[in-house]
């Protein structure tokens, strides 16, 4: 060291105090053997106070384990290298503060004694610099994040709220729809109304008046044909009126089923025997066969409702001298009725439509009816487990098929 310092100490000393960087000098021992005036003053030291010290005195002590192990290693397989990569580097001051610090190791020789030159530089700014930085980028990243955020939470009400409107939208376009729906069912129900209830009660009122004038005992047979025109038109005029009440209970839910167990022949019998008076001339009802042993446990009204609309139908839209042909077939679980007629049938066009509420089809409009019998079948069918389909041919008939549980579950 003392070799060292005669003869290469000037020339050191004005090198060394040309840089800004501090400069430390150790030998293998890790001893100090020079330093320059910027590393004393980065350390705290006086001129000349290192030499001769530890190179520990300038490291935290929470490194000098670590740090000799390094330095052995350098010393081992010495090169040029920057100290630490990877890692971040504290001086200790003399005052005891710790400060991160840069510092770049250069191992040389001199007459056979080995040295190694670090370039010290005091990164406290550059620390704090970084420091800000991320801050900085944290802040920002936060602020991106709840802007992120904040615009992902608009655009999710935006959706909302467009999603709302549009439902309230289609909501205001199917009450127009209906609300259409409804006033045009209201224009078709008092057109209906009007017509059904005018002609029979207008049958009604003639006969009335012709029975009047029948008073002599031989025009008997006279006033009996008046009076089977009053029953008849009666008995039309009460299941409109039935068909109608029906109406009412199945859109307000008040429909009660009553089941009880009866012979299927009874209803027939009493469908057939009212359906008789309606009949066109020379129409006839062919009537079911082996049907007396048939019972089953249903609602005796809604199937008397359902044969009557259907044989009535079959009347109606037949010509004179016609046959309607009513056949009934059972088996365990279920029993099958089949109305068939031979009139003028339903347009392909507008079967689709024949179980909707009041409709019409074209070539039966100039017929009495209200659009709503088979409407109230289906629905008392679908209510109870059971099921109507038809088919049918414009101008050769049309058959109907009923099926329906024998017993109500």
């Amino acid at each position: 060291m003392k070799v060292f310092e005669e003869k290469k100490g000037n020339i050191f000393k004005l090198l060394s105090e040309a840089i800004s960087e501090g400069i430390i000098i150790v030998n293998e021992k890790q001893e100090i053997v020079a330093s320059n005036g910027a590393a004393n003053t980065m350390f705290g030291y006086e001129d000349n106070e290192l030499l001769g010290r530890d190179l520990n005195l300038l490291i935290p002590k929470d490194y000098h384990k670590s740090h000799r192990g390094h330095f052995n290693n350098f010393i081992e397989h010495s090169d040029r290298r920057q100290m630490g990569h990877g890692r971040d580097l504290y001086g200790l001051r003399k005052d005891g503060t710790k400060f991160p610090v840069e510092a770049g190791l250069n191992p040389f020789q001199i007459y056979e004694n080995a040295y190694v030159m670090a370039l010290v530089s005091d990164i406290t700014v550059r620390k704090q610099q970084e420091s800000e930085i991320r801050e900085l980028n944290a802040n920002l990243e936060d602020k991106i994040t709840e802007r992120t955020q904040a615009l992902e939470n608009t655009v999710a009400q935006m959706q909302e709220e467009v999603e709302k409107r549009r439902a309230a939208e289609n909501k205001l376009k199917e009450s127009l729809q209906k609300e259409r729906e409804l006033n045009e069912l209201k224009t078709k129900f008092l057109s209906m109304v009007s017509h059904e209830f005018k002609t029979p009660l207008s049958g009604i009122h003639t006969s009335t008046t012709l029975i009047g004038k029948y008073t002599k005992e031989e025009q008997q047979d006279k006033r009996d044909k008046h009076l089977k025109t009053i029953k008849a038109k009666v008995k039309y005029l009460d299941n409109i009126l039935n068909d109608f009440l029906s109406i009412e209970r199945l859109q307000t839910g008040k429909t009660v089923y009553k089941f009880s167990t009866f012979p299927l022949s009874k209803v027939v019998n009493e469908v057939i025997y009212d359906a008789n008076m309606m009949l066109k001339d020379g129409q006839r009802i062919e009537y079911p066969q082996d049907i007396d042993d048939i019972t089953l446990e249903f609602d005796e009204k809604i199937l008397e409702l359902i044969l009557t609309n259907l044989i009535n139908n079959a009347i109606k839209y037949s010509s004179e001298g016609d046959v309607i042909e009513v056949k009934a077939k059972a088996s365990e679980k279920e029993l099958n009725i089949q109305v068939k007629d031979e009139g003028m049938g339903i347009p392909e066009k507008e079967q689709k439509y024949i179980f909707n509420r009041y409709f019409r089809a074209e070539n039966a409009l100039l017929n009495a009816g209200t659009g709503i019998g088979l409407n109230i079948i289906k629905s008392h069918l679908e209510n109870l487990g059971g099921q109507i389909v038809f088919n049918s041919k414009e101008g050769e008939g049309s058959t109907f098929m009923v099926t329906l549980p024998i017993k109500v579950k």
